[in-house]
């Protein structure tokens, strides 16, 4: 199957035209039209430095429904101690950028400055957010509230695009031992209760495994997007509660 070369209009071939790995496009640009297309088509961005624009659509797809997020018994207790604090949209170009720095393990990089300022504009223009962990020196009374906010330090999160009932994670980042997976889990929740449909994750790794999420075909990744595409996209910051996270395991 051959890779479409993009033009200077922001469409898309069906995803189902990707090829063996996954690339259905290349070139183009990340204006945001361009980029809401693409996911509103199952289709994302992803290409190293130097590299033209790569666009995406693997098959099976790596989702994970948001009432079935497992929560691991060191994470509930983690959860009981209280000591981490969950917000949406409060740092969204500080995530951006934790998760753009180079780790142990991943010494390059693919969110190029290019990437960081289309992302940047999306949350401006309030589809892409961002859910951040805060340590905290005294337990919180719960995940969503804190007496100070000034004395907390950012340790982990993680930032995607939402559009309809579906959010597209793109990256996270962990400064302490699962920062990352305490705003994923608190993140998913409150999507449930917000009655979200997915969170595409994308590609598999074993840490998004153990959050719960698992590999679909294609197809049913698509249908289940067009379903959740049909509701309202909340557009702007997220302004509805983080938490619940103890009353869901204390059930």
């Amino acid at each position: 199957m051959p890779v479409f070369i993009l033009g200077d209009e922001p469409i898309f071939p069906p995803a189902q035209l990707a090829t063996e790995e996954g690339i259905i496009a290349a070139g183009g640009d990340l204006a945001p039209k361009r980029l809401l297309n693409a996911y509103s088509s199952g289709i994302f961005p992803w290409f190293s430095e130097g590299d033209p624009i790569y666009w995406w659509s693997p098959d099976p797809r790596m989702v994970l429904l948001p009432e079935r997020v497992h929560i691991s018994g060191s994470m509930k207790k983690l959860f009981k101690k209280k000591t981490l604090h969950v917000t949406f949209d409060r740092a969204f170009e500080d995530v951006i950028q934790k998760c753009s720095e180079p780790r142990v393990n991943q010494p390059e990089t693919w969110i190029t400055k290019e990437m960081k300022e289309a992302y940047i504009e999306l949350h401006r223009l309030g589809y892409a957010h961002s859910v951040e962990t805060w340590s905290c020196d005294s337990p919180a009374e719960d995940s969503g509230k804190v007496k100070d906010m000034k004395k907390l330090q950012l340790c982990g999160g993680l930032y995607g695009i939402s559009l309809g009932r579906c959010f597209f994670g793109e990256s996270m980042f962990s400064l302490i031992p699962n920062a990352s997976k305490y705003a994923f889990i608190s993140m998913a929740l409150s999507l449930f209760k917000n009655n979200f449909l997915m969170i595409d994750c994308q590609v598999p790794t074993k840490h998004l495994e153990s959050l719960g999420a698992i590999q679909i075909p294609r197809i049913e990744f698509l249908a289940l997007l067009q379903k959740g595409l049909h509701f309202d996209t909340l557009v702007g910051k997220w302004n509805f509660p983080v938490g619940g996270v103890n009353d869901f395991i204390n059930q």
